[in-house]
């Protein structure tokens, strides 16, 4: 019989969608955010969805379910974000443990950025990863973490995500983390769309002719068969190079990173900012040069980009009444692809507890699949 799951925090579904995708039975996802809700009922009408604070569910308002799912937000650990150890959102994994106490599920599965293995618990003075470990032992609970650079896990990104799991039952003999596959270069989702001007795709609407008060659009004539290059529009203080290559995983895609297409005579460098007369100074005691990219033509990602890259599939469509909103969502999910090995793992792990057998990992670079074995 296949495990059931419930997800909180589940955002646009990338989790959820990724565990069912393992062979998990949907129980229920909540998320606080309308836009995020109406994205999971439109896209799965079969699921039990709600809009709800996870701070005013009850247990009565959650089925029974083999595994708890959480992936509370992180800007409070992220580097992306305010990166505040006080942030009233680092304590949302209380109400985890709060549901988890009365529904008593089989596994909790959070997923979160990385810092929150390091980043200091102000009451306690110890790393908040262990503060979570702390709360779940005391349930009874058995527990395991990992960080998980998810380019080795089909994703064409290399962030890095963290995972911690808590077992109702003690883990397995052998317990071994799934081992990383080849990085995923960005061209296995991007490499067919850059081209794609229509609007074939849900979410897809591109348009060159990206305004700019920073780059430039020059107009100039450019031969047609050169291919558009990826860049990074945002970020322009940045050490790194804003033109990338497909032939290798992006950097993080986040909520506030915008990048896009540059096609004819695209260049890019460093230049002074006038930081006397100039509009937008943040800093005028900084020198700092800032990147400056001029092409022939430039147009922003569009959403299905984005998704791409976030490893949604194409058929998986985001609502929003404008394009922050679905912006937002697609940055703020967990990979599809990574949830699915991740689920993939969690039911090898479940698979060998009721079996007693030992848990073999597979060869480095071939299958995130752990195989049993005597």
């Amino acid at each position: 019989m296949a495990m059931s799951f419930t997800g909180l925090f589940s955002g646009a579904g990338g989790l959820d969608l990724g565990f069912e995708m393992a062979g998990f039975e949907h129980a229920y996802s909540s998320d606080i955010d309308e836009w995020s809700v109406r994205t999971l009922q439109e896209n799965r009408p079969g699921w039990h969805s709600t809009e709800a604070d996870v701070m005013e569910l009850s247990p009565q308002d959650l089925p029974d379910s083999d595994v708890l799912l959480a992936g509370f937000p992180c800007q409070g650990f992220s580097l992306g974000g305010n990166r505040k150890e006080g942030d009233e959102r680092n304590y949302l994994f209380k109400e985890v443990v709060r549901l988890a106490k009365a529904k008593k599920p089989r596994f909790v599965l959070i997923e979160n950025v990385l810092n929150l293995r390091t980043m200091t618990e102000p009451v306690s003075g110890k790393p908040f990863v262990d503060v979570i470990s702390d709360h779940f032992e005391a349930l009874g609970y058995h527990v395991k973490h990992n960080i998980f650079r998810v380019s080795g896990y089909g994703v064409p990104q290399t962030r890095r995500r963290f995972i911690f799991i808590a077992s109702r039952d003690p883990f397995p003999k052998g317990f071994h983390w799934p081992s990383p596959e080849k990085d995923t270069p960005a061209s296995d989702f991007l490499a067919d769309i850059r081209d794609d001007m229509t609007d074939s795709l849900p979410n897809h609407n591109p348009e060159w002719g990206f305004r700019s008060r920073v780059h430039d659009e020059t107009g100039e004539s450019f031969d047609p068969e050169e291919l558009p290059i990826p860049c990074r529009f945002s970020r322009t203080g940045s050490d790194g190079h804003p033109i990338r290559s497909l032939d290798v995983p992006f950097p993080a895609i986040d909520t506030a990173t915008i990048w896009g297409w540059a096609q004819g005579n695209v260049v890019a460098e460093r230049q002074e900012k006038d930081r006397i007369n100039g509009s937008f100074v943040r800093n005028k005691d900084t020198d700092l040069k800032l990147w400056r990219i001029r092409a022939s033509r430039l147009r922003s990602f569009t959403d299905r980009e984005y998704a791409r890259l976030q490893t949604f599939p194409d058929s998986w469509v985001f609502h929003g009444d404008n394009k922050r909103h679905t912006h937002k969502q697609i940055g703020n999910a967990v990979p599809v692809q990574f949830a699915l090995r991740i689920g993939s793992f969690l039911k090898t792990v479940g698979a060998a507890q009721r079996s007693g057998k030992v848990m073999k990992p597979a060869g480095k670079g071939r299958s995130t699949q752990i195989e049993l074995g005597i």
